[in-house]
């Protein structure tokens, strides 16, 4: 069985993208709809790689931006209409042109891990919509990311399925 950290080990990170589910974001059986997950992590992640020198305008101040190339998902328990919900992010890795993260939501009002989403997103520069290298600002914040979160006490379970190339 995959041992994922606990809701108390990850409320020491960061928390972003923090809210209520909302009554539109439902499906028939009454909780969080499948689609929404990777949304709502996808907006953690943005909002915590604001802090690694990547702002959410990036593509209009800079003309570069993230894209995402490959997820993984695994839920863990339900995210239900009104529970508060929270993206905790841990950066595992970097290469030339491309990121590796986990992106764990938490259910705030049960205090339960709902669901991890680990992604691959990659580097690239709107003048070609091609895949270039970090920034060398960017890829030394990256780095020190990286290692802030290597020192974590407890281990970057991951699918297995998804690695950096």
């Amino acid at each position: 069985m995959t041992t994922h950290p606990t809701y108390d080990q990850l409320i020491e990170l960061p928390a972003y993208a923090e809210q209520p589910v909302p009554m539109p974001f439902e499906d028939i059986n009454g909780h969080l709809n499948v689609r929404h997950y990777i949304g709502i992590a996808s907006e953690g992640l943005d909002e915590s790689l604001v802090e690694v020198g990547i702002p959410q305008m990036w593509p209009l101040t800079d003309g570069h931006a993230c894209f995402a190339a490959e997820h993984h998902v695994t839920y863990l328990s339900e995210l239900r209409t009104g529970d508060t919900m929270s993206a905790r992010v841990r950066l595992l890795g970097r290469s030339e042109r491309a990121a590796h993260a986990l992106v764990y939501l938490l259910d705030e009002t049960k205090r339960t891990v709902a669901c991890v989403v680990e992604e691959i997103f990659l580097h690239v520069d709107l003048s070609t919509r091609l895949t270039a290298p970090w920034p060398e600002d960017v890829a030394a914040q990256l780095d020190a990311r990286v290692a802030e979160h290597e020192a974590l006490p407890f281990p970057a379970t991951t699918s297995g399925s998804l690695a950096l190339r």
